[in-house]
C-alpha cells in the first residue's frame, strides 16, 4: 500500500545527562515540569549541549535534543587529544582539561567524560575543581573550556630569532 519514507540516519549520538522534576507554585498548587539536559556529538570534533523543559519527560528530551543540535561547537582534536591545558568556570563549577599521551585513555568522570567521549576526544585527563556536583553547571563549564580551544595553526608560537 503506502510506502513509509525512511528517515536518514542521524550522524549525531545523544546522551541524557540529567532529568529533573521542577515545580513552581501557583494559586492552584504546584505546577510540575521536567528539565532535560542532553549532549549530542558526532565523535569527530562536534559536540553540543541542550537544556529544555517540557510537560512530560519525552517532550523535554526532544526539545533539549533539538537545542543541542542547534548549539554545536567545533573542537580541535589532534592525535585523539586536545592541544593544550585549559581551565573554565561557570557558576560554582570549575573544570580543568589536560591533554594526554596516546595510550592514557579518557581519565574523566561524570559529565566531563560524556561530553569528551561524544566530542571524539580519546585521551584526556580532567578534574572538576569547583565545589559543586551540579551537572548542568559542570556541563556548561566543560563546553566553555572546549570552546576556548583554538586550532594550532591559528595561534602557533613562532620562535624569535636573534640578530647578531
Amino acid at each position: 500500500m503506502f510506502k513509509q519514507r525512511e528517515k536518514p540516519k542521524d550522524e549525531f549520538e545523544s546522551k541524557l545527562l540529567d532529568i529533573a522534576r521542577v515545580t513552581r507554585m501557583t494559586a492552584g498548587g504546584r505546577r510540575l515540569r521536567f528539565r532535560a539536559l542532553i549532549v549530542v556529538g558526532n565523535k569527530k570534533g562536534k559536540v553540543g549541549l541542550g537544556v529544555a523543559k517540557g510537560k512530560d519527560v519525552a517532550q523535554a528530551i526532544e526539545k533539549a535534543t533539538r537545542l543541542a543540535k542547534k548549539n554545536l561547537i567545533e573542537v580541535p582534536i589532534e592525535d585523539g587529544t586536545i592541544l593544550y591545558e585549559v581551565v573554565s568556570k561557570f557558576g560554582a563549577a570549575k573544570v580543568l582539561l589536560r591533554p594526554q599521551r596516546k595510550t592514557r585513555g579518557l581519565v574523566a568522570g561524570g559529565t566531563v567524560r560524556v561530553i569528551c567521549d561524544l566530542a571524539g576526544i580519546k585521551n584526556i585527563s580532567s578534574k572538576i575543581l569547583g565545589r559543586t556536583g551540579n551537572k548542568l553547571n559542570n556541563a556548561k563549564a566543560t563546553i566553555e573550556a572546549l570552546e576556548k580551544l583554538k586550532t594550532k595553526s591559528k595561534y602557533a608560537i613562532t620562535p624569535i630569532t636573534s640578530k647578531t
